[in-house]
């Protein structure tokens, strides 16, 4: 895929101002949207994604388009595992409903400028050294193995992360919030509310979980366009899927278990992409592994979409059950 200057620049203006309306939005009038406006949020983020999928098969074909489509998905499915920390992050700085869109807006801007640096350097040493696969593959194996263990993260398990602490050290941090603002002026002093600490755990919170988000991403392609484009459509919905979710996300009880699924397969699906274009001196004598099989894209979306629906279904059926448990058991 040849992807001119002009084609990078006219994307990223036109993500950035979608972007900036939404925070123009936000920031004239803040509050905690209806499930009917979230919905119409998320359906529009994701009208748009597939519409820029629809415009990459008709330009770049359909090659290009599946790989955009599935590398979206799968950002978009494990940024759902984002919004479980983003709940115990809020629960734990007591952030105002009314002011959380802000939050999450802002938080999530900082993680994509920092997932550009992600992408730029992962990209950059592929180009340079095939054996990264390797690493990216083992990694993606250990991670799922680490969640299907410990399952989705619960309040106890939220720890401040090291620019977090720092910030509260060294930054004048007031006791309340000032509405939205991350500014206050209290006895002459002016103060940084703890808005901004909410807002540095979210952007750096994010950036932990793009550790196997974006090495997810590039077994699906390699193409640094498309990386940064599914990540990109998958973060700019999270905010109103945060507030449209809502109590589902503890109904969600196998979601860690698909997530684990999907980037066990990912994982897999790199080792042997790493063996079948081997350079590695220590296998195979540096040959390609010629029985390493080539796991076709259109495979790979359906069982990422297989796996998160059965994952997904398996959950509201299981909560459901326990809900009808719990009730009878209520009654007696």
């Amino acid at each position: 895929m040849n992807v001119s200057g002009m084609v990078w620049a006219g994307t990223l203006v036109a993500l950035t101002a979608v972007l900036l309306v939404d925070l123009l939005i936000v920031g004239r009038r803040p509050h905690e949207p209806s499930i009917r406006e979230s919905s119409l949020w998320v359906g529009f983020y994701v009208g748009l994604a597939l519409i820029f999928g629809a415009g990459l098969w008709i330009t770049s074909g359909a090659s290009a388009a599946g790989q955009f489509y599935t590398g979206w998905l799968t950002e978009y499915s494990l940024s759902v595992d984002n919004l479980f920390v983003f709940v115990i992050i809020m629960a734990r700085f007591g952030v105002p409903r009314q002011y959380q869109q802000k939050v999450l807006l802002i938080g999530i801007v900082l993680a994509l400028v920092m997932r550009g640096g992600f992408i730029a350097a992962g990209a950059a040493l592929i180009s340079q050294f095939s054996w990264v696969f390797y690493l990216f593959g083992a990694f993606l194996i250990y991670t799922a193995v680490n969640l299907a263990r410990q399952g989705e993260p619960d309040e106890g398990e939220f720890s401040e992360n090291v620019l977090i602490r720092w910030s509260r050290k060294a930054l004048p941090i007031s006791r309340d919030y000032d509405g939205a603002k991350l500014v206050t002026h209290q006895l002459g002093r002016r103060l940084f509310t703890p808005m901004l600490i909410v807002m540095i755990a979210i952007g750096t919170t994010d950036l932990i979980f793009a550790l196997d988000s974006i090495p997810a991403i590039f077994g699906i392609t390699q193409e640094p366009y498309l990386v940064f484009t599914a990540n990109v459509f998958a973060l700019m919905g999270l905010r109103q899927l945060y507030f449209l979710l809502g109590g589902l996300l503890d109904r969600l009880i196998y979601l860690s278990y698909g997530l684990a699924v999907v980037l066990g397969f990912i994982g897999v699906k790199l080792v042997l992409e790493a063996l079948a274009d081997n350079q590695v001196p220590f296998i195979n004598g540096g040959e390609h592994v010629g029985w390493a099989p080539h796991i076709p894209i259109w495979l790979s979306l359906m069982i990422i979409l297989g796996t998160l629906a059965v994952a997904t279904a398996a959950s509201l059926v299981k909560s459901s059950r326990d809900r009808r448990r719990e009730l009878v058991e209520a009654r007696r």
